[in-house]
């Protein structure tokens, strides 16, 4: 069974949960760390035999065009995670199809490739705003993996299908991973739960994913997420503090054991029809 490793390249200070404590209008006078870090991750799956894809941010790769022409030289699949960083539950119609038309037309004229793939930012298409999967479709995409089956404080649609489906207009919603256990659904498919859980317990719910109900999961981290030696940010409540940097130091050597112990590949080949 083949599963979908996936990256949302982003920032650490563009983090939904810091936008409390960072204005975004200081985003440019902060040093990205992100070019770095995705360089990193390159390497990790280059020496892994690993294709993922990346869901770039357009302010990202706007700013780091090279990281995009990485991403694309590598074999990665090169995927939208929107302009900039901007939840769609917080947008109107017409700012959401400025900002993911903006972010594919960029992403598709510095990387020379088709992009097809969106993510939304904190996984924030939900039960109040599925007209952005018309938007999208209309934009282009052809499919989205931007909802997250869970019940959560910041997003979740936990009544949604828990494997890919199609929407409407054609585009596929693939969900990230999770593993139904009782009358609930259990996070299976990385971000701060991955850096949270024993690697033995994510290991154990994404097999039980691919054995038992013989379906491929979508496992997602950060570039930061690998990146211990980012700045503290001061001020935070305690819930982002612990959310944000619990075991970044073990996360890198994590997702190599998990790129071992697995198969994994780009959403487009696992998910898309060809």
């Amino acid at each position: 069974m083949r599963n979908a490793m996936t990256i949302d390249v982003e920032d650490y200070f563009q983090v939904s949960a810091m936008a409390p404590y960072i204005p975004r209008s200081d985003w440019e006078r902060i040093r990205c760390r992100a070019e770095d870090n995705v360089m990193r991750i390159l390497s990790l799956l280059e020496e892994a035999d690993v294709k993922a894809t990346f869901f770039t941010l357009g302010w990202i790769a706007e700013r780091h065009p090279g990281l995009v022409r990485a991403i694309v030289a590598g074999g990665h699949e090169l995927a939208s995670h929107g302009y900039g960083h901007e939840r769609a539950s917080d947008m109107s119609p017409v700012a959401f199809a400025d900002d993911v038309r903006r972010a594919k037309a960029l992403l598709e004229d510095l990387g020379g490739v088709a992009v097809q793939g969106y993510r939304a930012p904190s996984f924030s298409i939900g039960e109040g705003n599925q007209w952005a999967f018309d938007v999208l479709a209309e934009v282009g995409y052809r499919y989205s993996s931007s909802v997250y089956p869970i019940e959560h404080d910041h997003y979740g649609m936990p009544d949604s299908p828990r494997f890919a489906y199609l929407v409407r207009n054609g585009l596929i919603e693939v969900p990230v991973t999770t593993c139904r256990i009782g009358a609930r659904n259990m996070p299976s498919s990385g971000g701060g739960y991955f850096r949270l859980l024993p690697y033995r317990l994510s290991r154990w719910l994404i097999r039980r994913v691919n054995e038992q109900e013989q379906q491929a999961a979508v496992f997602y981290f950060h570039p930061w997420e690998i990146d211990p030696d980012q700045p503290r940010v001061r001020g935070i409540d305690a819930k982002t503090r612990f959310r944000h940097y619990v075991n970044l130091g073990r996360t890198e050597a994590r997702i190599r054991r998990l790129l071992g112990d697995f198969s994994w590949g780009r959403m487009d080949e696992i998910f898309l029809p060809h």
